[in-house]
Formats: structure tokens, sequence, C-alpha cells
């Protein structure tokens, strides 16, 4: 089951894609990460959700990620005494903390928090910005506002608060419960949403620990103002540009997202570029070419991984989705100036043995034409290494421990083998050319540039390069 990319898939469950026989036939077409959208569905859904993604892991022996994306924290209005209303351009319209059903005059907004954070001339964003207010006045309890774009609202619509730090938690008390049943489950990732500053990433910590990696889904322009001091706090990173998309002006959307894979390949760290990929593919058989070119653009500034979300969950096509995202993928990779420009963003090292380890076994790869890398990893930090320097090989890593087999499902170029540990230098040249031949990476007569560390077994002690050839 080896894919013949470097960029992984991830692909949303849902109604479209949660038999057992769709989810297999998912995986067949190519998706590495199955993620799971707690925004939606009860907790007896996720669960055959979780069931029947392991029960697929153990029939094909390949390690497959799950991630939980948790909901946060979501700012709605109430209700409507109509349902819904119509406001003209340059109309007034009040926001308050009073429960009673809106009208074309006012509405319910049951958060104090966003009355205590924004100030006159504030912008508004109602209906993933469809509707937009400016502030004029504002109180402790409401704000009356001037309808910069008009158009139609209806209950529980959604509040952007665009280029303000709202004083809010990421963790909502769901979404303590939906992390505590992901990990009681066997999630790989936990992903938080609209994180906004460090310390939502700390408080995620606390509750995930290292039963996990934790995600951060980058959707508030006032995080990336911060950008690099969450990369620091966690494990991998969203580019989630729905929501980014709403509170910033479409034109900076590709440039932030470029800022971020390069801060978290710096990093060393997996991210994935996520949102309207195909959306045409929801209901179309095939993609728009802009669409086509938009996952093309992600797998070429070097991603990790690219994300499916509508057109697996609801789409009427979701396995030609996640085909179509497979050959855009390596028809990319097979562009002579893929590497070269992955080659030209070439990462500063830092000085320590695994770096050093790493980037060498990348050179040594590149020299001797080597079919492939083979990385002997516990934790996975050094497949985390091997997969910055975006080699032009395959890199096979070998773990112990299937939970960081799984998580590195996610990581660029990495194919993942649960095995046992190795003993020995002979055990570890035998184990590496008989894993590459097994997975259809390396024939007899090629070789292969293994590391790993000694003492065996031993997380982040990365200090061995060997080269050996496959015989037979």
């Amino acid at each position: 089951m080896r894919r013949r990319r470097s960029a992984k898939i991830v692909a949303t469950v849902g109604p479209a894609s949660s038999s057992p026989e769709r989810l297999r036939a998912l995986f067949d077409a190519g998706v590495d990460v199955f993620r799971l959208n707690f925004s939606h569905g009860k907790h007896d859904d996720h669960r055959a959700r979780f069931e029947t993604i392991r029960a697929i892991e153990a029939e094909t022996g390949r390690p497959i990620g799950i991630l939980a994306d948790m909901q946060g924290p979501k700012l709605r209005l109430g209700n409507f005494a109509c349902g819904r209303i119509q406001l003209a351009l340059g109309s007034r319209f009040r926001l308050d903390l009073d429960s009673a059903p809106g009208d074309e005059k006012r509405a319910p907004l049951p958060h104090p928090e966003i009355f205590e954070a924004i100030e006159t001339g504030t912008e508004l964003l109602l209906d993933d910005g469809k509707v937009r207010l400016k502030v004029v006045k504002k109180g402790r309890d409401f704000a009356e506002t001037e309808t910069l774009v008009g158009g139609t609202l209806s209950d529980h619509k959604g509040v952007n608060v665009p280029n303000a730090v709202l004083p809010i938690s990421a963790v909502t008390e769901k979404d303590r419960a939906d992390i505590a049943f992901a990990l009681a489950h066997g999630a790989d990732w936990i992903a938080l949403s609209f994180v906004q500053r460090p310390e939502d990433v700390a408080e995620g910590r606390k509750l995930v620990g290292n039963a996990a990696g934790l995600m951060v889904k980058l959707e508030k322009p006032a995080a990336f103002g911060r950008l690099s001091e969450i990369i620091d706090l966690c494990d991998g990173l969203m580019v989630a540009r729905g929501d980014l998309g709403v509170e910033m002006p479409p034109e900076d959307v590709p440039i932030m997202q470029r800022q971020m894979i390069r801060a978290c390949r710096l990093a060393g760290k997996p991210v994935i570029v996520a949102t309207q990929m195909l959306e045409s593919m929801i209901t179309a058989p095939t993609p728009t070419r802009a669409e086509a070119s938009d996952v093309a653009t992600a797998v070429y500034e070097g991603a990790d991984a690219v994300m499916l979300s509508a057109e697996s969950a609801v789409g009427e096509f979701p396995i030609e989705a996640v085909t179509m995202m497979d050959r855009i993928a390596r028809r990319v990779q097979q562009d002579p100036l893929y590497y070269s420009a992955l080659a030209a963003s070439h990462m500063e090292l830092e000085h320590t043995n695994r770096d050093a380890i790493s980037a060498a076994a990348a050179q040594v790869a590149a020299t001797i034409g080597a079919a492939a890398i083979v990385s002997f990893t516990s934790s996975g930090a050094t497949a985390l290494r091997a997969a910055r320097e975006r080699p032009a090989v395959p890199i096979l890593a070998l773990t112990p421990n299937l939970a960081t087999a799984r998580r590195l499902a996610l990581l660029w170029g990495a194919h993942c083998v649960h095995a046992a540990d190795i003993t020995s230098f002979n055990d570890m040249v035998e184990r590496a050319v008989q894993t590459a031949q097994h997975e259809e990476i390396a024939t007899a007569g090629q070789r292969v540039v293994i590391t790993a560390g000694v003492p065996f077994g031993t997380p982040g002690s990365t200090n061995v390069l060997r080269i050996a050839w496959v015989e037979r």
C-alpha cells in the first residue's frame, strides 16, 4: 500500500463517507489520515468510525492516522422572531445581550466577551462575511452598528470579529469532553479550533499531554502575529483557510499560507493546507482548473498534507475527490522542478546530532542515488527531522511504537512501518534492507541510507548513518 507521492491526503469523514465500504474505498484511493469533525455528529457516530478505521488498518497492515478536530468556541447570533430578516445597506442595527427574539432593528448576541473586546469602528462579520457591520456606538452590553454590506440574516448565524483578541478560551467544555473521548479511543492528532494566542495552545497541551499530537488550526489573523510562539508549543499546524479567509482580505490568504508552510518546515513540524481545495467536487465529478492549481501550489510549497472537507464528508463524489487529489500530488512530484524548488528553500540546521545526521542522510542519498532513507525512530523525532530536509527519496520510518507510526502518517515523504525494535548493528541493516524490499521501496542492487541511534531504542539519540546494499 505504498503511496507514490510525498504529500499526504487528509479526508474528512461525514455522512457521505461513514460506511465501512466507503471508508475502505477512500483509503484505497489514497487517504493517509481521516479527520473526524467533532462540530458534527454524536460520540456514538465517531466511535463507529474509530472502530472501522482501525479494522481497515488491521486488515491492510498500514498505519492510518486519525485527526480529531474540535469545534472550539462558536460565536453566534440568537433567534429572530420571524426566523430571518433583511438588512439594507446603511441601516442601523443593534446587537445586545437581551435574549428576546430579534427583528429588523436588533438581534440578541449572547457573548459578553465580544462587547468587551470591540471598540467604535470595529467591523463585525456575520454569516461568514456575507453581512458586514461597523460599530458606531458601544456599551458594556450592547453595540449600535451601521450596515456596510447588507443581506439576509437568520437564526444562529456565526459572528466573526477580525483583528481582535477575544477574552475567551479556545477550549470549551464541549471540547474537553470531546478530547477525553477522542483520546480514550486512540486519536492520533487533536486539532484545536480558533486559537488566538500561545496560552490557548498551552491549555490544549494540558489536556492532551503526549497522548496525541497537538494540531493548531490557524483561523484567526491575530494568531499570525504570534506564529513562531504557537508553532513552538504545538506539534503541527493546519492552514484553515475558511475562517481565515472570512476575517482577512482574500489576497492576503495565499501569502499567509506560504509563510506558515515555511515556518512549519523551519521548525520541522507537519503542516496541512485545508478548506475548499476541490470545492466544486462536492457536486461535480471533476474539479475546476483553478482548484487543481490550488492543490498543486500547496504541494509545490512543500506542505506535508492537503485536506478535503465537505468534498469527502457530504459530497456526491468523495472517492473521485481523493483520487483527483492523489493524481495532482503525484503529477507535481514528477515535475523536475519540484525537488529543485524545495532544495532552493534550504533550512538552516540546528546544532544537534539529529539534524547533522538527517541532513547528511539526504545529501548522501542524493549523491549515491539511494532508493530510500530508512529512519529507525521511537518517538518520531528522527523522521520529522529527515522530512524537514525534503529528500528526493522516500523516508521509510520504522518504529516499535504503533502510536508513533500512526502519527507519522501525516508526515511528508514518510512511509511508516510498525516493527519490533532493533538490538544490534547487524539487526539494523538486515531489518532496513528486508523492510525496504518488502514495502517495494528498494530492489536488489540498490542502496539505502540508514539512520538510527545508539543505544538502540533510546529516543533522541540519533547518531548513526550507514549505507547498505540490497543484495537479494
